[in-house]
């Protein structure tokens, strides 16, 4: 049996600190070729994420399809998803002080369930922090252009892996000329109705909405509503993302974050936008912690709160 040592979801759950700041977590987004990985692997970052498609890789073009690192309409690549997992976890094996957590975003249904059996054959070794991600449920604003993933396969498919943090989210269209939108009290109840048909509230999964800055500032009401019920039952979080050129109501995005609370939201946001969220400074006239040791300090530190209260999960 593995233990949970993840940092982010031990945070998540108060057994190191309460009310630590999740939003201190460092992310590299989009690591889909070698050199963005290999770039990664020797940098302070915690979280890697990553996208999955069927495709092929740049040296067999005519091979068949199978499971690669990249984003659509891309489907070639110089690195697979089997090398990339395989890297990371050669990596974590010696670098136990600056270990990494992944997100795999998986485009596709026929992607996530083609890479099943690699995923199972390696879980047992991934002592780190692992995301299983996907839109799953249409999203903003009028957004017809992206599929969502099969929501009942994909959560099907998570059972196989019960330490995983199951990031499930809504396809979404935005940009730098988008000033309205929000997730609507319908998109919030079909992914309600999802997680409760495939019975994720009885496996205790984590659970973290992935929410767009510039929809999310202005959804206050709706995102706390959807956290608090399924908070009872699973560890619950939102992860903010954005792309480089949305538009983004600084101060409305402020206000979510520290509404929810910074010990309930990862940001994995452009830098310029992250300098002016100001996360540091509380509105309400608290100080939010920033400074961490490194994330491999307190996975240690977590390993042995574990170990000593018997916590496995």
């Amino acid at each position: 049996m593995r233990f949970l040592v993840g940092f982010f979801i031990i945070l998540a759950q108060g057994m190191v600190s309460r009310g630590a700041n999740l939003t201190a977590i460092t992310w590299a987004h989009a690591v889909n070729s070698q050199a963005q990985l290999d770039e990664t692997l020797v940098s302070r970052i915690d979280m890697i994420e990553a996208d999955i498609v069927l495709g092929h890789l740049v040296s067999d073009p005519d091979g068949p399809a199978i499971p690669v690192m990249g984003h659509p309409p891309v489907n070639t690549s110089d690195i697979s998803l089997q090398s990339f997992l395989t890297q990371i976890l050669e990596y974590n094996r010696k670098n136990s002080q600056n270990m990494k957590g992944v997100k795999l975003d998986f485009k596709s249904i026929e992607v996530f369930t083609g890479s099943l059996a690699m995923l199972k054959d390696i879980w047992a070794s991934m002592d780190y922090p692992v995301w299983l991600n996907a839109d799953i449920i249409s999203g903003p604003v009028n957004n017809t252009s992206t599929k969502p993933v099969d929501a009942d396969s994909f959560l099907a498919g998570c059972s196989n892996f019960p330490e995983a943090v199951l990031s499930i989210g809504w396809t979404t269209r935005w940009g730098r000329d988008f000033i309205a939108g929000f997730y609507t009290a319908e998109q919030i109840d079909k992914m309600s109705e999802s997680i409760r048909k495939n019975d994720i509230p009885s496996s205790n999964h984590p659970i973290t909405f992935p929410v767009r800055a510039g929809i999310a500032a202005q959804s206050l009401p709706q995102l706390t509503m959807l956290m608090r019920e399924f908070n009872r039952t699973n560890t619950v979080t939102l992860t903010i993302w954005s792309s480089e050129n949305d538009h983004v109501d600084v101060q409305r995005l402020r206000s979510l974050i520290f509404a929810v609370g910074i010990d309930k939201v990862y940001v994995d946001v452009p830098e310029d936008l992250l300098r002016q969220l100001d996360l540091g400074n509380d509105p309400n006239g608290t100080t939010a912690r920033t400074s961490f040791c490194s994330l491999g300090c307190l996975l240690l530190l977590s390993v042995a709160l574990i170990v000593s209260h018997k916590y496995i999960l």
